[in-house]
């Protein structure tokens, strides 16, 4: 049977390991062997990738993705966009996220991994219609966590949702590392009954389980899965694409990926990841924390720099304790963007302010107050109105 793998390096792998600093010419150079190698997509551009272009590198986010579709000739390009957000941090206007995807589409982007962090499909719909508009391909995306909110039958019907607003594919986006093998069997079997589009599976390998959630995944009916090259795979990355092809050649799914080519690509990104040194996260290794926090390795190092700027490393204890707590406060949001920096910063100023919810940014009471979208559960009525007072928060779109 095929398998279908979609490559992260130039995009989620480096953000992960690298905070996303990879440049446009470290890109180019080895894109003609990734196209060689017969992936059915490679992931280049979206998530985080526009804001460090423009913010940190001082790159045309614009100009990459146009060269990186001349070199992948072959291959779709992919790249993550997230719903009304777009690729910022804010729910943005409708006629903005159409041009945005107008102009996506016409600068050489092919298929569009949708996702809204709170799973609100109010907040994919107009994503997913202006995507089919203009001749891509519109992946819907179920953001996957765990809380007493969060259950199958959720996702089930979170799908459905999306199915209903005409997705080409279904994504399993486990941005934590925390969807077990026996999980991903019990979920992807349940949507492989309930919604007739192909089902993809996007996991990170923080807590170590991503290889064999893969495998079960698979197993289960997942036709497609993200892996990265192995020099930008493993921990807050995702799984070395060559340990999961010569898995599956052992069962009956074949990638029939060009393992010369994969061989050059693996040299190439050895020699730069030397250039680029240790990567950001700190460390290289497994997190099992992250199965009792639940808390992304990515969002730690966040916790990590604010409280470095605040002379207050010493209380990242307190702050990982008071995360849970504000994540409940809030309805259980799945810690992904934006929604991991609103919970992440709120913990810190609970923690640093010694009265909780006596400092509020606007983030918070945005969400609070509905502008984000619906969130999965209830919002602790006390923080609700010590927030907002008096005020009502809005629950249309």
């Amino acid at each position: 049977m095929p398998l279908r793998i979609t490559d992260t390096t130039l995009r989620d792998a480096h953000q992960s390991l690298w905070a996303t600093r990879m440049r446009t010419d470290d890109m180019l150079r080895i894109a003609d062997v990734m196209d060689a190698v017969g992936f059915y997509s490679v992931e280049v551009w979206g998530g985080a990738t526009f804001d460090v272009c423009l913010r940190y590198l001082r790159e045309n986010p614009w100009e990459r993705l146009r060269a990186l579709k001349k070199k992948f000739s072959r291959t779709p390009t992919q790249m993550l966009l997230r719903g009304q957000n777009v690729v910022g941090y804010r729910n943005y206007p409708d006629d903005v996220l159409e041009r945005f995807v107008a102009l996506a589409c016409k600068n050489g982007m092919d298929i569009f991994r949708i996702f809204d962090a709170l799973n609100d499909t109010r907040n994919l719909e107009k994503a997913i219609t202006m995507v089919k508009k203009y001749g891509g391909h519109a992946q819907g995306t179920i953001c996957y966590t765990i809380s007493p909110v969060h259950t199958i039958e959720k996702y089930v019907r979170i799908a459905k949702e999306q199915v209903a607003l005409g997705i080409d594919s279904l994504c399993i986006k486990d941005m934590a590392g925390f969807l077990s093998p026996i999980a991903a069997e019990r979920l992807v079997s349940a949507l492989i009954r309930h919604v007739r589009v192909p089902v993809q599976l996007h996991c990170h390998t923080t807590s170590g389980m991503a290889t064999s959630t893969y495998v079960e995944g698979v197993r289960a009916g997942a036709g497609a899965i993200d892996c990265a090259i192995s020099p930008m795979a493993g921990f807050s990355s995702q799984p070395p694409v060559e340990t999961m092809i010569t898995i599956f050649e052992e069962m009956p799914y074949h990638a029939n990926l060009d393992r010369e080519a994969l061989r050059k690509m693996c040299d190439y990104f050895e020699d730069l990841a030397e250039k680029m040194g240790p990567p950001k996260t700190g460390r290289n290794i497994i997190d099992p924390e992250i199965l009792m926090h639940h808390i992304p390795g990515g969002m730690i190092s966040n916790l990590r720099s604010q409280l470095e700027q605040q002379n207050a490393l010493d209380r990242l204890p307190e702050v990982l304790e008071e995360i849970p707590k504000v994540r409940e406060d809030l309805g259980y949001p799945p810690l992904v963007t934006p929604t991991s920096q609103i919970v992440g910063v709120q913990a810190v100023l609970n923690v640093l302010s010694g009265e909780r919810y006596s400092m509020v940014p606007q983030e918070t009471r945005d969400y609070v107050k509905g502008l984000y979208g619906r969130p999965p559960g209830r919002i602790d009525s006390a923080v609700r109105e010590k927030i907002l007072g008096k005020e009502k928060p809005i629950t249309c779109r």
